[in-house]
């Protein structure tokens, strides 16, 4: 039985990209490009206690006209992860998009998206864009914060085909979803990708021309040096279900080293005296905005944990 990958999902159809192998030579069109299936799911997958399927499963299904390329989905595989909002999975990097200025960075929003990567075995690239725009050495000051703590950090501007040729790097091999506020630019970024690095497929005419008014189903796009790209309508603010209050530290790699050395076993590095992480804070080693949101999402987790188990 072949095995493919959901590119997308709508209305209860879903469009099937099979593995390479996984049909007789890969099937092709006769423009030579690969056959997508138009597939259905079997009762069993529905409503009913079992897994819907997601853009982003990998599937089994069987073929049942293939004139006209339908089928329909028998399994679907396990997955390494998963998102209600926006409904995706098997996510394996994640592009946190921030710009220099215009809007200003939600420098929480990209804290809480890494936890969330950390949580998820998602590999995170931070990319600040609208560097062009950077009059008061920004950058620099972001990608030393960031760097420090072991992300990867790409500075990015339109007007550079430097940096688009290491974000094309970057993108290979992965399936990558983009991420970060309204305005930062991720509608310029996947459209300049699109347009230059998508592999052909039969469902290149509905290559996106994305607005930040537009309201779209998620999808995924075929790179053309492996990888695939996500066009997701979500994600511009994220909430953190997967960690609590007790275990927000260990997704702070800066704090590690130091918290072996807190006076207190399980010190929450908020308020205990001879803690050695605020120390490394208050000689300046550890960054004072990463901390203090630290602090902030830490009450906030505390107070949603008491409100639901101390009542």
């Amino acid at each position: 039985m072949p095995e493919g990958i959901i590119l997308k999902g709508v209305g209860g159809f879903y469009s099937v990209l099979p593995d390479k192998g996984s049909l007789h030579k890969n099937k092709l069109s006769e423009d030579n490009e690969p056959v997508i299936y138009t597939c259905k799911v079997r009762g069993i997958h529905r409503k009913d206690g079992k897994l819907i399927p997601l853009p982003g499963d990998r599937v089994t299904f069987d073929i049942l006209d293939e004139r006209k390329k339908i089928g329909h989905i028998d399994r679907i595989l396990d997955r390494i992860n998963s998102f209600t909002r926006p409904a995706v999975a098997n996510i394996d990097q994640l592009a946190i998009v921030m710009a220099v200025t215009n809007p200003q960075p939600d420098m929480m929003l990209v804290d809480k998206l890494l936890i969330t990567c950390q949580a998820k075995n998602i590999k995170p690239l931070i990319i600040i864009n609208k560097t062009d725009l950077d009059m008061e050495n920004q950058v620099e000051a972001l990608k030393k914060v960031y760097e420090k703590t072991g992300f990867k950090v790409l500075p990015l501007t339109k007007f550079s085909c430097e940096a688009y040729d290491e974000l094309h790097k970057e993108l290979a091999g992965f399936t990558t979803a983009f991420a970060g506020q309204s305005g930062v630019g991720k509608s310029t970024i996947l459209n300049t990708v699109l347009n230059n690095w998508l592999m052909e497929t039969g469902d290149v005419s509905e290559k996106i021309q994305r607005g930040k008014h537009t309201t779209r189903h998620v999808q995924l796009f075929q790179l053309d040096k492996g990888g695939f790209i996500l066009d997701t309508p979500g994600f511009s603010a994220y909430t953190v279900t997967e960690v609590n209050h007790e275990n927000l530290q260990n997704y702070y790699p800066e704090f590690t080293e130091a918290a072996c050395l807190c006076r207190f076993k399980g010190c929450s590095h908020t308020s205990e005296p001879d803690c050695e992480v605020r120390r490394l804070y208050d000689e300046g080693e550890i960054d004072k905005g990463r901390y203090l949101r630290y602090t902030e999402l830490y009450k906030e987790l505390k107070e949603a944990y008491d409100n639901r188990y101390k009542r």
